[in-house]
């Protein structure tokens, strides 16, 4: 399943640069990961500095 990005975002972009596969996009107050394109691989989990994003 699809990661997920928390109230928590900062928007500072880190999530987006690590994702191999461009499911992350800047939305309008956070980070938004689109469950279609996600792998789940768990690379912009570890990539987030303030823990906002999650495996469902």
């Amino acid at each position: 399943m699809a990661h997920v990005i928390s109230d928590e975002c900062v928007k500072c972009g880190a999530c987006k640069e690590t994702c191999p596969v461009e499911a992350i996009s800047e939305g309008d107050a956070k980070y938004v990961v689109d469950a279609n394109l996600c792998v789940d691989c768990g690379a912009c989990e570890g990539a987030c500095p303030t823990g906002a994003i999650k495996g469902e």
